[in-house]
């Protein structure tokens, strides 16, 4: 069985980054070995990849997506992120990421993979998150970087 993974937006702008070479390499080498997990992401880093400025970038970036999984977001991840917002995980200015949490959550993945340290990548925030899904009676999310996998 293949472990199920979700990646957030930050694993995808990452595998074009020019000013971050050591992150790019692992993210070009992780894409290499894509195929040994069952990887998806959402509209939400679909939408965020289309806000990218640069019409060649973007267009690159976009076709990442091609053989993921997209799951539209739905009323229920949203309304996930919102109790990670009232329970004080995330700011409501950072209720993209508690999307993209709720989304991996909620799709039953076993990982969230994430280049965001600040936001995502940390044991404080993962407990937090943690025990929101505890008190909701959902899964716990394990949330690291492309290179611990």
């Amino acid at each position: 069985m293949k472990l199920k993974l979700y990646l957030d937006t930050s694993v995808f702008s990452a595998y074009l980054d020019d000013r971050a070479p050591d992150r790019r390499a692992q993210t070009v080498e992780f894409w290499e070995r894509l195929t040994v997990f069952d990887a998806c992401t959402s509209e939400l880093a679909r939408e965020e990849l289309e806000n990218t400025p640069t019409a060649d970038r973007r267009k690159r970036l976009l076709r990442l997506l091609d053989g993921l999984t997209v799951h539209p977001i739905t009323l229920e991840m949203r309304e996930l992120s919102e109790r990670y917002v009232q329970a004080g995980v995330f700011t409501a200015i950072m209720m993209n990421d508690g999307v993209h949490v709720a989304a991996a959550v909620l799709t039953r993945q076993d990982i969230l993979l994430s280049w965001n340290f600040k936001h995502l990548v940390n044991r404080v925030r993962r407990a937090k998150i943690n025990q929101v899904n505890v008190s909701q009676g959902l899964p716990t999310i394990e949330i690291i970087a492309p290179p611990e996998i």
